[in-house]
């Protein structure tokens, strides 16, 4: 019973096997229903935010040591995969700056206390190893116009770009601005962001919802000189300010898919493009802010273009909020990304859970939980993503818990991107299984060089499991690829029970080989 085993097309216990491959028919028992469950689905992004600017997440405080950060980081990961996220979105330029030793922008206050300070090692490479050794997508998250949150220029170290061009900064709201209507300081924004494409292994760049800034009252962005100099052809400043963000978005779409194709382009927007209101196009919403508006953020025509990989839109308010339903809007972003090749996940008010008085709602344990529910009706939602860690983690009211336990109770694979990438890699191969003291331990060859990941499947032959895994009640675990003999341990595998284990690999744009079978 210690030896290897390898199943062989031989015999009627190979062909039930194999009978289970995607693709194939005939799986199941008679009576026994195979529907898909829509409480573990096989494929769904998973992700939380971990915000930098002002040290909202990570680091907690500026001035620790780089061993003290890296042991929060490392923290925030594992937290990840405690719930059975895939992913990680992680802010690297709160601020024009950077958490990299960047050639174009200085080291973020955020990290040392002072602008410039270098922290005593690469906290983004870090990131993106320690990421990766859990098989987390790493998406670096930047801040495209926002230079300080003061106006005061001098506290820029000397050699800031904004220092030396002081003619590109606006000061507004309390806070400096690069001026989006300058072409210079747009290429300035994309050099930075592709200094860090070109130099790491990110999965994926992400802007939040920050273009042009927020309305503040009384207030105006005194772009006027700008738009005399640059605005021909535009008859009204908000259609140029529009364009001047389409630009930087069609731009930066280009330039990373020029340095690596597979680098996922995803944008967070305030959820409200338009109120239906005002055009027959938006949602049925009456918000406040529309982006399309008040940010010069035409999100909408970003997904209809295919300009971006994914979009998020941020739904921060509860089903059957009047002026924003989360039911609304939600179908909503559902109907634009039809018929598009862009993903739409949700994100999701993790902040407000127990905290807010805008709605009765956040005072419900199972809000968040009910949310995901919903989703589970509407196809083109792929996934969510929460704001942010530290209130993941503090499981106001139970909030997270209930949320975990209802949707996240076993792991799912990254949706793919055939529009990246169509084509799977090669089945493992010479996959075996063998009981171990401490469980059930694979082995398998990688084949493809392209193999980024495997996914390991488990069914209890005991239980007279014959569904086809379409979904992921039979996925135990995701683990990256370190190239040449792989080896897994199934701890929980118990004593008694026979397993059938399928083997698949995944390459960087989550495609599946087909899954080859073990029996232990």
């Amino acid at each position: 019973m210690g030896g290897w085993r390898m199943v062989g097309i031989v015999g009627a216990t190979a062909g039930l096997l194999f009978g289970v491959l995607p693709g194939t028919a005939g799986a199941a028992e008679p009576g026994e229903s195979c529907e898909p469950s829509p409480s573990t689905p096989l494929r769904q992004f998973r992700a939380s935010w971990v915000a930098s600017v002002v040290n909202i997440d990570w680091p907690s405080r500026t001035g620790l040591t780089a061993a003290q950060q890296q042991a929060e980081l490392l923290g925030w990961f594992d937290d990840a995969v405690r719930q059975n996220h895939n992913a990680v979105i992680l802010q690297v330029r709160p601020t024009a700056d950077a958490f990299w030793p960047s050639t174009v922008e200085p080291w973020s206050r955020y990290l040392t206390g002072t602008q410039g300070g270098d922290p005593g090692y690469d906290p983004l490479a870090f990131a993106v190893a320690e990421a990766h050794k859990r098989n987390l997508e790493l998406h670096a998250w930047f801040n495209p116009y926002r230079l300080s949150m003061n106006t005061d220029l001098t506290a820029l170290v000397p050699e800031h770009p904004a220092r030396q061009h002081p003619d590109w900064v606006v000061p507004y709201g309390g806070k400096l601005y690069y001026n989006p209507g300058i072409p210079a300081a747009r290429k300035l924004v994309e050099d930075a962001i592709m200094d860090a494409v070109s130099r790491y292994d990110i999965d994926g760049v992400h802007f939040d919802d920050y273009f042009y800034p927020y309305p503040v009252a009384g207030q105006v962005f005194d772009d006027a000189a700008t738009y005399a100099q640059y605005g021909a052809g535009f008859p009204t400043v908000a259609e140029w300010r529009r364009n001047n963000i389409n630009l930087l978005i069609q731009e930066l779409q280009q330039r990373i898919k020029a340095a690596k194709p597979w680098v996922k382009f995803g944008i967070s927007p305030f959820a409200v493009w338009r109120n239906k209101g005002t055009d027959p196009l938006g949602s049925d919403t009456t918000a406040g802010v529309q982006t399309y508006d008040d940010l010069s953020a035409d999100t909408r025509r970003w997904v209809r273009e295919e300009w971006i990989d994914y979009i998020v839109p941020q739904v921060y308010w509860a089903g059957g909020f009047a002026p924003a339903d989360y039911n609304k809007i939600v179908p909503w972003w559902a109907e634009q990304v039809r018929g598009t090749d862009v993903h739409l996940y949700v994100g999701h008010a993790t902040y407000k859970v127990g905290t807010s008085t805008q709605s009765p709602d956040w005072s419900d344990p199972a809000e968040l939980s009910d949310q995901l529910g919903f989703n589970s009706t509407i196809p083109e939602v792929k996934g969510d993503i929460y704001f942010s860690a530290k209130d993941v983690r503090a499981d106001r009211l139970g909030a997270t818990t209930l949320l975990n336990t209802t949707w996240y109770s076993r792991p799912a694979l990254v949706p793919a991107s055939p529009s990246l990438d169509n084509r799977a890699p090669l089945p493992v191969q010479d996959l075996r299984a063998r009981k171990a003291s401490d469980g059930v331990q694979l082995q398998w060859r990688a084949t493809s060089a392209d193999t980024t990941s495997y996914a390991i499947y488990r069914r209890d032959l005991t239980g007279g499991d014959w569904c086809p895994d379409n979904d992921a009640r039979n996925l135990l675990a995701t683990m990256r690829s370190t190239g040449g003999l792989q080896t897994y341990v199934d701890t929980t595998a118990e004593r008694g029970h026979h397993y059938v284990y399928f083997v698949s690999a995944l390459d960087r744009s989550w495609n599946e080989s087909l899954r080859l079978p073990a029996v232990s």
